[in-house]
């Protein structure tokens, strides 16, 4: 499988270092607008940067998606359009409706697959499993260093509160997962953040009610060095999908 990243930044940096040992998977093409991320990505695995990103689509059978909600909103529907495959990290953009539905649609006529790691939580496996029946509630509460969310304050403080689609556009490179939740339980959950000056993770909990009974999680998760925005969880969630597409079996639901 040949593949080509978009954006070029720490998950990026980890994923280059987990699979360049898998003889399946060839990370071949690189794009950002910062052209040097590119080219340090491309010396490592020996691979090609590109200056304009359609360069790389009919190259590749996989495009990662690891830049920002409107690389997807600009790039993801070509990719789509040819027929290749994507895994989207940047999940808050799928929160536009339209965009989501027509990313949907291409995807049967084109049989290009749309690939969602489960980010930096816990227990979505069982969430997509109780979506059978009715989930009524979801609600994930995120506590973050004031490093992670770029605020200068010594006291804890509530930054949000309120549904994901408006979460994710007040906080587009911070809360991802609140749209891999939404999408997973199909509801726009309710999403609380807070800034918390005691810790240095990234503190995810999620409770969510439905005809299954209730579910709570809890994910501590350490940042990326390169990038505390980023858990280090999302990244191999990124990892461990890519490393496992081609595989014979399938571990959850």
């Amino acid at each position: 499988m040949i593949v080509g990243i978009l954006g070029c930044g720490a998950i990026a940096n980890l994923l280059i270092n987990k699979v360049k040992d898998n003889e399946d998977i060839e990370i071949k093409y690189f794009y950002d607008r910062d052209i040097e991320k590119a080219e340090n990505l491309a010396k490592i695995s020996q691979g090609f940067v590109v200056l304009n990103f359609h360069e790389m689509i009919d190259k590749v059978d996989l495009v990662l998606e690891s830049a920002s909600q409107s690389s997807v909103k600009e790039f993801a529907l070509d990719v789509i359009k040819e027929g290749k495959d994507v895994i989207i990290m940047s999940v808050g953009a799928l929160l536009d409706k339209d965009l989501w539905n027509e990313m949907k649609n291409i995807s049967k006529k084109t049989g290009a697959k749309i690939h969602i790691p489960s980010g930096a939580i816990s227990g979505l496996d069982a969430i997509k499993a109780a979506s059978v029946g009715e989930i009524k509630k979801v609600l994930l509460t995120t506590r973050k260093s004031p490093e992670s969310l770029e605020r200068d304050i010594t006291e804890e403080e509530i930054l949000f509160c309120g549904k994901a689609s408006d979460a994710v556009k007040m906080f587009p490179l911070n809360i991802n997962i609140a749209a891999t939740l939404s999408i997973a339980s199909n509801l726009d959950i309710d999403v609380k953040i807070i800034v918390d000056p005691k810790i240095n993770k990234n503190i995810h909990q999620v409770y969510v009610e439905g005809t299954f009974g209730k579910l709570f999680s809890e994910t501590e998760n350490l940042p990326c060095e390169t990038n505390h925005k980023t858990s280090m969880l999302a990244a191999y969630s990124a990892i461990h999908l890519l490393n496992t597409l081609n595989d014979s079996y399938n571990i959850g639901s």
